[in-house]
């Protein structure tokens, strides 16, 4: 448990003296090592770097040297990246022998934890790239959105958001990496369900230059037209013990609830919700529920 509260305040609490290491000081344990021994992180969450940043971070590493060491751990003969990839690549572009590290002891799944919510709360990552990164954390260190929502110090809500860009077609999610379309633009082309719809809105933002707004009434519109008439079904007058059950559940969510049935015993119960802060809410009663 104490693991999970010190991942929840970010990469400072997992990397005991982390701020000494983000102000340059020297401290305990930190060496000086050869950059031939570093081998990058095999879970490394980025996979593109700004070529013209690295360049300028390789010309400021030659003039003034390596002045945040970076997190590594023992594999071997070698030293596996925990963090500090750029700096890392950096310093091969400017032909340093050796820079300086701090060495951790850390298994397989600490350490992809650790160089996850290390990237995660970069600035620098493009949305898709931090959704792969939520992805990976509830996939490979077996997290529910619940518990990653509180190791990376985002809202439940706002990782769910990251999490649904994965279900976008490939070409719109390689256009938010592209920066073609904003965060914004892909949450709003997400309200659609057809893939073809999704990709002609996309078409059009490019085209267009469409703002996040023009986009959204855009989506308003499609969802808006008459589907499909659909034979009438006979609506079956809900019972009293049903009545006072969605009543119930109603007081529970503290919404009116859409409570229905049909012929066969079949229906379905829908609670509505206005705003991702409203969805949150009611997340946070089920979740509470499921934990009795």
């Amino acid at each position: 448990m104490a693991k999970k509260n010190a991942l929840g305040r970010g990469l400072g609490a997992l990397i005991d003296n982390a701020d000494e290491v983000t102000k340059g000081r020297p401290l305990s344990g930190m060496d000086e090592i050869e950059v031939s021994r570093i081998v990058a992180n095999p879970w490394q969450p980025r996979t593109r770097f700004d070529e013209e940043k690295l360049e300028e971070l390789a010309a400021s590493i030659k003039e003034i040297g390596v002045i945040q060491p970076l997190t590594v751990r023992k594999s071997g003969n070698q030293y596996q990246l925990i963090a500090g990839e750029r700096r890392f690549r950096a310093s091969k572009l400017v032909g340093l022998e050796k820079v300086p590290a701090y060495v951790r002891t850390a298994d397989d799944e600490t350490m992809l934890e650790m160089a996850l919510v290390e990237n995660i709360q970069r600035e620098d990552l493009d949305p898709i790239e931090i959704a792969i990164s939520y992805q990976r954390l509830m996939d490979e260190c077996k997290l529910t959105q619940e518990s990653m929502s509180e190791r990376v110090g985002k809202k439940r809500a706002t990782v769910t958001n990251y999490l649904r860009l994965l279900k976008l077609p490939a070409e719109i999610q390689l256009g938010l990496r592209d920066k073609k379309l904003g965060m914004g633009h892909a949450r709003a082309i997400i309200g659609i369900e057809d893939e073809q719809l999704q990709l002609k809105i996309y078409d059009e933002i490019i085209e267009y230059d469409y703002s996040v707004r023009k986009v959204e009434e855009v989506v308003r519109e499609l969802n808006s037209e008459k589907p499909a008439k659909k034979p009438n079904k006979k609506k079956i007058e809900l019972p009293e013990e049903y009545q006072q059950l969605s009543n119930q559940i109603s007081s529970v969510f503290e919404t009116k609830i859409q409570f229905s049935r049909g012929e066969k015993g079949d229906g379905k119960i829908v609670i509505p919700f206005n705003s991702d802060e409203d969805l949150e809410r009611i997340i946070s009663i089920l979740d509470k529920a499921n934990a009795k």
